[in-house]
């Protein structure tokens, strides 16, 4: 009995994914050692699973309890796993090793491959080294942060990841994601992506859908709101769930009429707002575009999930790397002048407004003309004057201020970056067990009657269960400990079975794996 042997409930799951067959590919081997690249790539992410957060955190755990759960006498400790870590950084194929297990993923899971959502995920960096600063939406401060730019499938699991070079913004990026999409999908297959207003841009839009793809975002420029008459309600059931709107469905032309679209607007239920959605789906029904647009929340869902379950913020290592001293950015030297030229037009409005005050209180009887007006509030004038000649200075300063400049003359020093290669590794392997835990809850779902609202509870404490293991005639058995519950019980004792139908071997071994539940009199 070992405890928290219940997290080889995933192992079926992980060896579907092919990151034992593609780790292979990539890395080769890491050398001859007790601890193999096969038992690294088992290894990290079973640990994720646990909830094991850090490899820092295995000193707080048994080595001989882990080890018996990997098949081992002791489970390698925190300098071997940096070691081996390390090896792989060096290789520098952490790019190609995301690709591969993202052609698998496609391969198995193409059904759900028809939308994808794309959307940037900010990492804030608190250390001694002077990054590239960028908008934090929930602090609403600009921040030095890294930016990894996430695209998940229509269930909202991960496909795969990329790190934008100096936090480039989404409109920057939707032509590499896109590119990476196509070679992952193929040439024919329709592909619908979905995407917040920070890809706004009707003209990146238009090529969008030359290159092939299907597009639904939010309208992000102001328009004039629709007459609530013109809301119609609409309802149905899409995934087994009922879904209910008012919308109003109209085709709209942009950038002068060269880009048609169609705009789907949902009236919210108190009626005070509106939401307009744009997309090149002119065949989907109406209903679905609304569905399709309003699940981004499965994508943000997803990073929260991330953050606080498997802390893919967190920093892996300290190492900076040399960046691009020639790559443009917004000029400091013109955001001093912005500043300052907010500070005196703000300036100037209070004062014109005091003026304006005294202008509606004078008595007319004691200043009849506007000339006795201006003389008697003559410093007031003078005053309005001057910082009407100073904000016109700024804005010639500004003028002749270039935009952007290279970013070596804009932050003189050293210009460097956070190394990525092992945090990205590490981002892969996180979403590998990710997806096993989704895979998992796929096969309770039906057995459970509230998998949507604790499914991932639920596979968590069957992962972190107390288990027999046996090997026998050529079979391991995992016999798991009844739940704190019934029907808990029950559904995992569906996922057992349906596991068992894989008659997945455990990695390096020919012990098929046989799962089932102890039964208690």
């Amino acid at each position: 009995r070992i405890p928290r042997a219940g997290v080889l409930l995933a192992v079926p799951a992980l060896v579907e994914s092919g990151i034992f067959e593609v780790a292979t590919e990539v890395y080769g081997d890491l050398a001859p050692a007790f601890y193999g690249l096969r038992t690294t790539m088992l290894v990290l992410p079973l640990i994720a699973l646990l909830r094991i957060k850090r490899a820092e955190h295995l000193k707080e755990h048994s080595p001989s309890d882990l080890g018996g759960i990997f098949g081992l006498d002791r489970a390698p400790e925190v300098k071997t796993l940096r070691g081996k870590l390390e090896r792989m950084t060096e290789a520098g194929q952490a790019e190609k090793f995301g690709r591969l297990l993202a052609k698998r993923r496609v391969a198995s899971r193409g059904r759900v491959m028809g939308f994808l959502y794309l959307d940037g995920h900010v990492r804030v960096y608190h250390g001694k080294h002077r990054l590239p600063k960028t908008y934090v939406a929930q602090l609403r401060l600009l921040l030095p942060a890294t930016t990894d730019y996430w695209v998940n499938d229509r269930r909202g699991d991960p496909l795969f990841v990329v790190t934008a070079e100096a936090n480039a913004g989404l409109v920057k990026m939707l032509p590499i994601l896109t590119r990476e999409i196509r070679t992952l999908v193929g040439p024919k297959r329709r592909v619908t992506i979905v995407f917040d207003r920070g890809g706004w841009s009707p003209k990146l839009f238009k090529s969008l859908i030359a290159a092939g793809f299907d597009i639904l975002t939010y309208r992000k420029k102001p328009i004039r709101p629709l007459s609530r008459k013109t809301f119609v309600l609409h309802s149905g059931r899409i995934e087994k769930r009922r879904v209910e709107y008012n919308l109003n469905d109209r085709n709209v032309r942009l950038m002068k009429g060269k880009l048609r679209l169609r705009q789907v607007t949902r009236l919210s239920k108190d009626g005070t707002h509106q939401t307009p959605i744009l997309t090149s789906r002119f065949d989907l029904p109406v209903l679905h575009v609304a569905f399709r647009m309003f699940e981004r929340w499965r994508q943000e869902n997803f990073f929260k999930y991330m953050d606080e379950e498997f802390v893919i913020d967190a920093l892996v290592e300290y190492t900076a790397e040399p960046a691009d001293p020639d790559r443009m950015v917004p000029n400091p030297e013109r955001r001093k002048l912005n500043d300052r030229l907010r500070e005196a037009q703000a300036g100037l409005g209070a004062l014109e407004q005091a003026y304006g005050a005294a202008a509606l209180a004078n008595l007319e009887a004691k200043r009849p003309t506007m000339r006795g007006f201006k003389i008697a509030h003559g410093k007031e004038g003078l005053a309005i004057r001057a910082i009407q000649k100073r904000i016109a200075a700024l804005r010639a300063k500004k003028r002749a201020v270039p935009a952007r400049v290279p970013v070596s003359q804009a932050y003189p020093g050293e210009v460097v970056k956070l190394a990525n290669e092992r945090k990205h590794l590490m981002n892969l392997i996180k979403m590998v067990a990710y997806q096993a835990e989704s895979d998992l809850l796929a096969l309770v779902r039906p057995e459970y009657a509230r998998a949507d609202q604790e499914g991932r509870t639920l596979i968590q404490n069957a992962l972190t269960t107390t288990a027999e293991l046996r090997v026998e005639d050529g079979e391991l058995h995992v016999i798991l400990e009844p739940l704190s519950s019934p029907h808990r019980t029950r559904a995992i004792e569906v996922l057992c079975e349906a596991l068992n139908k894989t008659a997945v071997c455990f990695p390096g071994t020919n012990l098929r794996m046989i799962y089932s539940i102890r039964h208690t009199e």
